[in-house]
């Protein structure tokens, strides 16, 4: 008589084959990916696109990018038109996305792509990963989606996944070279650029963060957390550090032609390259003044509340102060029309500010403050 003992992992095995299935019927339709069916049929897809859209869709939502992935196309509708684009235009067509840090480096990237590879993305992952701001999870996304090289691609919702599937008890982000061990035993060597967008999906749309639709995933079978424990309790996560509050101040100036005084922010650093109304020296370490000390020049300033910014690592509270005033020369910044600042590489945080003292300034912006 013989006994065969399974583990509890062995009974819970995933076969990738079952999400891929799901994924052919149920995949995301998105601007930038070719669908499993039009993949069959021999349509790749472009690594242009496939990078632009994991860079903005790092720390921003699906619904956020997709605006921007195709206003960038209209604009430069290959690498090698971005690379050639005006730094100043990149920013302002980028304004809004948020972590600016991101679109210096596509541009960047794109110009290096140009220079140094003819305008082709490498095809490995190692050759990815010498383009500047492309790390492990983008060089391994574009690898995967692009030319289909078995690569690990592991986002916050594949993570999320992983560490319900195998029922992780680690902390992150402490725990990623667990689940990335994990990832390495489901990802197939065909269709892993699939593979890799429908552990996305599933994260997206099934194995959400709350209320998770367990009963329609593919792998509800094979799952511990469900299994076992509550999936909500999955991943699990360090305690978060309150993040500091810094204090600062902005200055909105009108002039006698309806114009706002806008300078630009250095090109390295928090906000880098990117245009602003005056301000006091605050960062992520420390306070800048609150008072109209501060301001750029002597008028009637005249408070207009305050507003409330929450960066990655610290919030801001910027005092608002506007003065309307003649028309004056300045070494530092330009005067421009209130009705073209649509049109400039303005940060949330400075439309925030500009919004207090000139309410119509930007509209959908106002509504979204005022309905706060």
């Amino acid at each position: 008589m013989f006994c065969i003992v399974f583990t509890m992992r062995e009974i819970f095995t995933a076969d990738p084959a079952d999400l891929l299935a799901w994924y052919d019927r149920h995949h995301r339709e998105l601007p930038w990916r070719v669908s499993p069916k039009a993949r069959a049929g021999g349509k790749v897809a472009d690594p242009y696109h496939i990078w632009m859209s994991e860079v903005m869709l790092q720390q921003t939502t699906v619904q956020a990018v997709k605006a921007y992935f195709e206003k960038f196309l209209d604009l430069w509708p290959t690498v090698t038109d971005l690379a050639h684009a005006d730094t100043e235009d990149v920013m302002k067509a980028w304004a809004g996305l948020g972590y600016y840090a991101r679109a210096r480096n596509l541009k960047k990237c794109a110009e290096s792509v140009v220079a140094m590879h003819g305008g082709v993305f490498p095809r490995t992952v190692e050759g990815l990963q010498s383009l500047p701001g492309i790390g492990d999870y983008t060089s391994a996304a574009i690898a995967a989606i692009a030319f289909d090289i078995r690569a690990l691609v592991m986002d916050g919702n594949v993570e999320r996944v992983v560490s319900r599937l195998f029922a992780v008890s680690e902390a992150l982000p402490g725990a990623k070279p667990i689940l990335k061990a994990h990832l390495e035993t489901l990802t197939p060597a065909e269709r892993p650029g699939d593979f890799a967008q429908a552990m996305m999906d599933l994260g997206a749309t099934i194995c959400t963060p709350r209320r998770p639709a367990c009963s329609l995933c593919p792998w509800r079978d094979n799952c511990l957390a469900l299994a076992t424990d509550d999936p909500e309790k999955f991943p699990v996560k360090a305690a978060k550090k309150d993040k500091p509050v810094r204090q600062g101040a902005a200055f909105v100036a009108i002039d006698d032609q309806d114009r706002v005084l806008l300078r630009k922010r250095i090109d390295s650093g928090l906000l880098g390259g990117m245009t602003e109304v005056p301000t006091t020296g605050w960062n992520s370490n420390r306070d800048g003044a609150t008072g109209t000390d501060a301001a750029p020049f002597q008028a009637d300033w005249r408070p207009c509340g305050a507003i409330t910014h929450v960066f990655t690592h610290f919030e801001l509270r910027l005092t608002v102060y506007r003065a309307d005033v003649s028309s004056i020369e300045t070494d530092n910044g330009w005067w421009e029309p209130v009705t073209n600042l649509d049109g400039e590489a303005l940060p949330t945080v400075m439309k925030k500010a500009i919004t207090a003292a000139i309410p119509n300034a930007f509209a959908k912006l106002a509504r979204k403050i005022h309905a706060r």
